[in-house]
């Protein structure tokens, strides 16, 4: 069995990766702004999920919330990026005097001493978990690119957006019960209620709150297993609602949807959680990437089933 190992607090000398990314959220949410909804309307790039402008991977968890900030406090017009290195690759270059963004990811390493004990005990060693930090650039602050990428992207309309949406919540196969004045998820039932989409101002919100308990099902035992029966203290709702609201976010933004906040009560809540735990957002924001993932899965699913029928459709014809 993997051993944990006691967390250390980060000190004031040199605070951890962890401790740097925690306090600029907090100073974020101090201030009334909340890093997973940025304000889209004003800024150069079009709404899209932040990814590799080489490989074309999405980024995941802290980074989309690090990148997101970096496009719209930058001015930058696209969310794409790639590694100085890739920047050569391709012909091109970072331009002098850029300054880069910090991402990272995450790893594990298994001190000497650990390794040793746990050959003489005949068990598996335990690994202490930690951030790995590297830099990126965004497309804007490069030069001499190849033409496929200066080509920007088109934003989605309305009229193609909402269908989507429709056939995503449709594919997972969640049981909605629709009505009542409340949405929430009931883990113990494994149901969702939402009211009707009359009850809401625009109809996108309602597609909004779907996609937050949708967040909430994913970690019913049977899918990402996030222990959620039982779950119901401040604390614990609090982490959950964090994972549940940038879980709509990272899914309504791979849809083209504005992320909105859909439980600003819960905001003194998340504050209190993440100044008492340097990795709780980090966690979050991994756990909303897993549930995003899982949720979108059903959508790319779906889209090889109709491109199988419409092939099978054409060799039949």
């Amino acid at each position: 069995m993997a051993r944990s190992f006691p967390r250390r607090r980060a000190t004031s000398d040199r605070p951890t990766l962890y401790q740097d990314i925690t306090d600029k959220i907090i100073a974020e949410l101090e201030a009334g702004r909340v890093p997973w909804v940025q304000p889209w309307a004003s800024a150069s790039a079009p709404l899209q999920m932040p990814h590799n402008a080489v490989s074309g991977r999405c980024y995941s968890g802290i980074n989309v919330l690090i990148l997101w900030d970096a496009v719209i406090s930058r001015g930058f017009s696209r969310n794409a990026f790639l590694t100085f290195r890739q920047a050569l690759e391709l012909g091109a270059h970072v331009r002098k005097g850029e300054t880069g963004t910090t991402v990272v990811y995450a790893h594990r390493f298994t001190p000497g001493d650990e390794r040793r004990q746990a050959a003489e005990e005949g068990r598996a060693p335990g690994t202490i978990p930690f951030l790995k930090r590297f830099t990126v650039f965004n497309l804007d602050q490069c030069e001499n690119l190849p033409d496929a990428y200066a080509i920007p992207v088109a934003p989605l309309s309305a009229e193609e957006i909402h269908p989507e949406a429709e056939a995503l919540i449709a594919a997972t196969g969640a049981d909605f019960r629709i009505g009542g004045d409340k949405a929430f998820y009931d883990p113990v039932g494994d149901y969702i209620r939402v009211p009707r989409a009359t009850r809401y101002f625009d109809t996108v919100n309602w597609h909004r709150t779907a996609f937050h308990e949708l967040g909430h099902w994913t970690g019913h035992a049977s899918r990402l297993d996030r222990d959620l029966v039982e779950s119901f203290g401040i604390e614990k709702s609090a982490r959950e609602e964090l994972v549940a609201e940038m879980t709509s976010a990272f899914v309504c933004a791979a849809l083209g949807i504005v992320p909105t906040v859909r439980h600003a009560d819960y905001i003194g809540a998340w504050l209190e959680v993440i100044r008492g735990d340097d990795r709780a957002i980090v966690r979050a924001a991994s756990a909303a990437s897993k549930a995003a993932d899982y949720i979108l899965a059903f959508r790319d699913a779906a889209q090889v089933d109709a491109r199988a029928a419409a092939l099978a459709d054409r060799r039949a014809a």
